[in-house]
Order: structure tokens, then C-alpha cells, then sequence
């Protein structure tokens, strides 16, 4: 029997399809995690025009290569091949969209409020880093001998922390309050896994412990979510920082998210497994210096005796799982707090006064007043 024509490239061309569903899905997460993020921070902009694009044409490529394969199969393979399409656009959404949004972010608008409308009096100040990216930031003076760098979170810049700076200095502490590279008023790209921060937070206590009445034996870090995983990765990297307190804080490389092994099983390694292609992604987007895991940051600062303070959502039990993880790393230099009913970084909202009472506690503890 005669096969009909091109009947043998069949299989070759719905492969060449299935290979046009990939890439298109690629492109479309390309183009959601870079344009949509643009779009709301910054506006109508290159980045934002060119993302929105490139999720339009990925999407219309993919339906189409999607729709020419279903029409091809025989409908016994369906319950296959679409569970397969929809995985395929999970991962790719999973991972480049997530690198693109944290390799390639917008930059995020410093807020009208300053430490004025806390009643605190200070100082703009920029800061050089050794790459030579000036960071911009406040400086409020320390009236007890002791100085705290302010960490915000991604996607906001030192107006979101001037809340927890006003505790700070209200109990006498000297507070810098730092946009981070490539938010707000600093120069630079910016990252948002926080892979600049050893290099940020460097030039920070560079600034703090040249302050006339500062005592370098009582510098602090306090950051918030991607702030508060600086804050560990610095304090491994600089034997100038004595205490930290990092709220929020849970992963900014895969081996962070070893905790999902531990609550999941193969569930987690699996998801741990993915999130090392989302931050390959990013890796590949952005030049900053891939960091160590929190836990072994955490562990070498342990060893020189820094202590931490790790406080984390009732609300969001990921960060339950990953403070957890990082006390049995080093159980004598780690303290858990878990703000019971609040949601990520709401701490000082959810409970202000026990937040106060815990945060200056610890820190007057770790950094006391010399007698």
C-alpha cells in the first residue's frame, strides 16, 4: 500500500510545532514579566511597550501552534497532550517570568514622606560603592552610640521603612534608611532576589561607622523581605555587622527553598528543582554576583558571634519553615519571632508595641550600652 505524501514528515512537523508552542511560551513570559511590572511602576516606556509585545505575539504563537496540534491528533491523545501544553506554559511562566520580573525590574518611585513627618531630624546623604554606583539614602543621627542600616523590601524603596526607622530612632539609635541599587533615588540596576546587597550594605556601614559618635561595636542591620536576606548575606560577608533582625525573610537562591523539601518531600524537591531555572533566568538577565545560601551566610556570621532575630508572618507559613530551618542551623545565635495574624512584613503593624518591645530588646541586648 502507497503511503500519501509527506505522510512520513508528520511526526517532524508536530514536533516542529510543539518546539513553536515552547518558544512561544517563552517569549510570552518574557514579555509578562518584563512588561507588566514596567508598565505598573514606570509607566508607558520601552520596556514596558516591548513586553506587552512580546506577550501579545507569544500568546497568539502559541494558541496557534497549540490549536494545529489538537486538530492533528486523533481526540484519544488529547488527555494527554494538553495536560503537556499546560505544563509546558506553567513552567515557562514559572520560571522566565519570574526571572525576567526579578533580573530586569522597574525602578520603584521614592514616596512623598521623609523622616520630617516622623518629627525626626536628618540628612540626605549618597553613598559610593566599590563598583562605583552612588546609593542614595537618609540619615537620621544616633543619640545613643548605636547605628541600624534600613533594608526595604523589592519593589519599594526607603519611604517603606520609614515606619520601623521611627521606632528606632525615637529609642536613640542612628538610622540610615538606604534605596537599595536601582530603586528609587540610587543609581544601578536593580535585583530583585537581592544579589547586590553584600555590595550595598558594604558601602552603608562604610557611611555608619565613620559617623561622629557611633561605636563600631554597635552596628546593626533591620531589613524587610528581600532587605531582611541582605541583611543575612551581609552579615556573613562583613565582620563590621553585630546584629540582625530580618523580617519576612525566606529565599533568594534555590538552595533557600530546601524547607519545601522538608515540609514536601518530593513535592518540594521538585519545586526546588524548577526555582533553580527561575533564578538561572534571572542570573542570566542581570550582572550581580550570585549569592551564597542565607544558611551558610548565617552559620559563618554565627561563628563570630552575630546574632539574629528572625521575625516572621503568622500569615505566611513559608517563612515559619524557612526561620525554622535557619535556627537548627545555628540554634545558639538565632531567636524566631512569629507575629501571630499578621501578613508578610506586617509585623509592626499587626502588633506595634510588641514589635517595639522586641526589636529594641534584642538589639539592646546584642548591642549594648557601654557603662
Amino acid at each position: 500500500m502507497n503511503r500519501p505524501a509527506g505522510a512520513g514528515r508528520a511526526p517532524l512537523v508536530a514536533i516542529g510545532f510543539a518546539f513553536a508552542f515552547v518558544c512561544a511560551a517563552v517569549v510570552a513570559a518574557a514579555g509578562l514579566g518584563l512588561g507588566v511590572p514596567h508598565l505598573r511602576k514606570e509607566g508607558v516606556g520601552v520596556a514596558g511597550v516591548l513586553g506587552v509585545a512580546a506577550l501579545v505575539a507569544g500568546l497568539a504563537l502559541a494558541a496557534y501552534s497549540a490549536w494545529w496540534l489538537l486538530a492533528r491528533l486523533r481526540r484519544r491523545w488529547w488527555p494527554l497532550a494538553v495536560p503537556l501544553l499546560l505544563v509546558a506554559t506553567y513552567l515557562a511562566f514559572w520560571t522566565v517570568g519570574q526571572g525576567f520580573t526579578a533580573g530586569l525590574p522597574p525602578r520603584p518611585a521614592l514616596g512623598d514622606r521623609t523622616p520630617a513627618d516622623l518629627g525626626l531630624a536628618y540628612e540626605d546623604v549618597r553613598l559610593p560603592t566599590a563598583d562605583g554606583v552612588d546609593l542614595a539614602g537618609w540619615w537620621v543621627p544616633s543619640e545613643n552610640g548605636g547605628a541600624v542600616v534600613l533594608l526595604h523590601g523589592a519593589g519599594s524603596t526607603r519611604t517603606a521603612v520609614l515606619d520601623e526607622a521611627g521606632v528606632l530612632a525615637d529609642a536613640g539609635w542612628g538610622v540610615l534608611l538606604l534605596d537599595a541599587r536601582g530603586h528609587g533615588e540610587s543609581e544601578g540596576s536593580g535585583m530583585d532576589f537581592g544579589w547586590w546587597g553584600e555590595s550595598d550594605v558594604a558601602a552603608a556601614l562604610d557611611f555608619v561607622a565613620a559617623q561622629a559618635g557611633v561605636s563600631a561595636e554597635r552596628i546593626g542591620l533591620l531589613g524587610l523581605s528581600m532587605g531582611g536576606e541582605e541583611a543575612i548575606g551581609a552579615a556573613g560577608a562583613d565582620d563590621r555587622v553585630r546584629a540582625v533582625v530580618a523580617e519576612g525573610a525566606t529565599n533568594r537562591v534555590a538552595a533557600d527553598k530546601e524547607y519545601l523539601v522538608d515540609e514536601h518531600g518530593a513535592r518540594g524537591s521538585l519545586q526546588v528543582a524548577i526555582d533553580r531555572l527561575t533564578y538561572a533566568v534571572a542570573g542570566l538577565l542581570s550582572d550581580a554576583p550570585r549569592p551564597r545560601p542565607l544558611r551558610d551566610s548565617l552559620v559563618d556570621a554565627a561563628e563570630r558571634g552575630v546574632r539574629f532575630l528572625l521575625l516572621t508572618a503568622g500569615e505566611v507559613p513559608e517563612e515559619g519553615w524557612a526561620a525554622d530551618r535557619l535556627e537548627r542551623a545555628a540554634p545558639s545565635a538565632v531567636e524566631v519571632w512569629t507575629v501571630e495574624g499578621a501578613d508578610h512584613v506586617g509585623g509592626l503593624d499587626r502588633a506595634p508595641e510588641k514589635w517595639a518591645a522586641r526589636v529594641l530588646g534584642f538589639l539592646d541586648e546584642v548591642l549594648p550600652t557601654r557603662r
